[in-house]
């Protein structure tokens, strides 16, 4: 008799990953991750309790698939922000399931958009947009926020609509948000007392 087959947690993860980066959000359950396996839903919620528990384990695996994916060529960049706005469409055009999946659902997980700056991880982009533009932290969380409102809105038409992505648009639509973020930061700093 062949020995059994020992369906994992990584294993059950990685299947709801490719099942909605090729399928979406809403083909993910218990019978097609078994399906995709080759098992039955038994070793599914044998490892996991609910579904939910699947839905949030596989929303981790695409959290972290997209950050690494952002941050791709940081490093080398000229200008990091510009970069990590353009992967960041790139990601939504590329990638429109798992867009939709990470951002389009409820597993943002804030409700006020202010608190999406506090994210402890974007603590080093925040630092690095402070420097490049010469400005306090709150003013810099400030633009961050309206790069990635403009990044966002770009990347969602991406997402949603039958509209190709054009880098040289994107890059010139992120570099006058950096610029008109950056203007308005000067002259609300010049309108205090």
């Amino acid at each position: 008799m062949p020995p059994k087959v020992r369906i994992t947690k990584e294993m059950i993860i990685e299947a709801g990953f490719a099942i909605v980066r090729g399928e979406g959000a809403d083909a993910l359950n218990a019978r097609t991750i078994a399906q995709r396996l080759g098992c039955s839903t038994q070793p599914v919620l044998y490892q996991f309790a609910t579904v939910e528990e699947v839905r949030k384990a596989v929303y981790a695996h695409a959290d972290a698939f997209h950050s690494g994916y952002i941050l791709q060529g940081l490093e080398e960049s000229g200008m990091p922000m510009l970069t990590l706005g353009l992967n960041y469409i790139r990601f939504a055009a590329e990638e429109r399931r798992l867009f939709r999946f990470l951002f389009q659902t409820s597993g943002l997980g804030s409700s006020n958009v202010m608190a999406l700056a506090d994210d402890s991880a974007l603590s080093p982009m925040l630092e690095l947009l402070r420097q490049t533009a010469h400005v306090t932290p709150e003013a810099a969380r400030r633009i961050f926020l309206h790069l990635f409102l403009t990044a966002h809105g770009y990347a969602s038409l991406l997402a949603n609509n039958p509209i190709h992505y054009n880098e040289n648009e994107a890059a010139l639509l992120l570099e006058r948000a950096f610029t008109g973020a950056c203007a308005a930061e000067t002259i609300a700093k010049e309108d205090r007392p």
